[in-house]
């Protein structure tokens, strides 16, 4: 590993065969972890330089092209689309399981130090979640690791000590990958429509999440905020519920936590809550770790205030439902909207249908990228529209108007990747956008 870092080792590869489809970062060490516990690996990646990273390693070839019956396993990348790749079928006509560095985890907990895992997943705010329930467990005193979804590949830092929580955000994808997670505390926290490209309809995505508690041993608790018919369907066949009502929201008082506002952020600060009451963690330390915790990158991140402006990025809003609560962060002052929303990018749908209810927050919308003109039309009769088309358009028409008090939002409900390499690479042009305006442009009413 890179800086001679040691990921998890585990005696339970020893003298297995395992082939790895897909040499990104949680391939690579997904590779190192096999290989130093003394499997044998084959990988596979379409870069050669990807390819190259490994050699000497593991045995170079695609697993399309051998046999594989004998193998322990295909451990696979979780953007590999099941569904349409032909690893799939390839696989199953050898016999061999396709799974997850999630799985290879799961599998060496035994060999690893006593410790317990908090599993989170939901469509929205995992990211969020993840990081605040880690934080306040490290708060706590309690050593901690956060993987998954989010940071590091798990597989690649070094085991906790005893006594340590790891705490891993789950994808649908990262579920369908592992069938030995058996997390000593199991959260959803909310189901909408999503990656349905992935799966047989709505059922099939819904589906995969509830997996996630099927492989709960009993008196692990499941923690599910009960704030939909999808999840109080799931919740239904669920041993161990701890739920999480709307109740439990509604009096949250979010004022003294910066980082965490909006209706959204106070589903992930209750379910926090309740994660961390069922790790035994104390109610002052908690309530520390709420207010000390600094919101994620691209997650209703504030970049900058300007001249009584706020400029907040939540670009890992891919889609309508994630944005939606953004919307609602901001309500108007004395019936005055001060939300400027930089909306856009390659749609996962042709509507804006759960954003509607908080159109009268919005001053202004400024559309961008290849949905631009079509959320143009949309927005139109209901606010002003800028259709700006570029992300630095839209930055330096909205710094022109923006007053005192206003919020400038990107929250852009749609994927990055017509004009950026990721949410992330979208974020952090918005961020370097608003660090570039000038202070005179911010002033100006051209």
């Amino acid at each position: 590993m890179k800086g001679g870092s040691v990921g998890i080792v585990s005696s339970v590869f020893a003298g297995k065969r395992y082939a790895v489809l897909g040499l990104a970062r949680s391939g690579l060490a997904t590779v190192e972890c096999l290989v130093t516990s003394g499997a044998h690996v084959l990988a596979w990646d379409s870069r050669e330089d990807a390819r190259e990273a490994v050699a000497g390693k593991a045995e170079i070839a695609d697993p399309l092209s051998i046999d594989l019956t004998g193998y322990d396993g295909v451990v696979v990348s979780p953007g590999v689309p099941l569904n349409r790749h032909p690893i799939a079928e390839h696989a199953k006509t050898c016999g061999v399981p396709i799974i997850g560095d999630i799985e290879l985890f799961a599998l060496a907990r035994p060999t690893l130090p006593a410790h317990r895992v908090v599993g989170i997943t939901g469509t929205n705010g995992k990211s969020t979640t993840t990081a605040l329930v880690h934080h306040i467990i490290e708060t706590a005193g309690i050593a901690s690791r956060v993987g998954g979804n989010i940071g590091l590949p798990i597989l690649g830092q070094e085991p906790l000590p005893a006594g340590g929580i790891y705490v891993l955000e789950l994808s649908s994808y990262q579920i369908d990958l592992t069938y030995s997670l058996d997390c000593d505390v199991a959260v959803l926290l909310n189901i909408t429509p999503d990656h349905l490209d992935r799966y047989d309809g709505f059922e099939g995505y819904c589906a995969s999440k509830a997996r996630l508690f099927t492989m709960q041993s009993g008196g692990h608790p499941a923690i599910i905020a009960l704030d939909d018919d999808n999840t109080r369907a799931i919740a239904a066949n669920v041993r161990d519920l701890n739920p999480v009502h709307a109740a439990d929201i509604a009096p949250i008082d979010q004022a003294r936590w910066p980082a965490l506002q909006g209706p959204h952020n106070a589903q992930n600060v209750a379910v926090a809550r309740a994660v961390a009451r069922s790790l035994g963690i104390a109610g002052d330390a908690i309530e520390r770790g709420l207010s000390t915790y600094a919101a994620l990158p691209h997650r209703m991140q504030l970049v900058a205030e300007r001249n009584g402006v706020l400029w907040i990025n939540d670009s890992k809003a891919t889609n309508a439902a994630s944005t939606a609560p953004a919307l609602g962060a901001w309500p108007p002052i004395n019936g005055k909207p001060r939300i400027h929303w930089i909306v856009g990018g390659l749609a996962k749908a042709d509507h804006l249908d759960e954003c509607v209810p908080y159109y009268p927050n919005i001053k202004a919308a400024y559309t961008i990228g290849e949905a631009g003109h079509r959320y143009a039309e949309l927005l139109s009769p209901h606010m002003p529209v800028d259709d700006s088309e570029m992300l630095t358009a839209a930055v330096r028409r909205a710094a022109r108007v923006a007053e005192p008090g206003d919020v400038v939002l990107l929250s852009p409900a749609c994927a990055s990747f017509d004009q950026f390499r990721d949410y992330e690479a979208r974020g952090e042009a918005f961020v370097h956008c608003v660090a570039a305006l000038d202070e005179s442009e911010a002033h100006s009413d051209a």
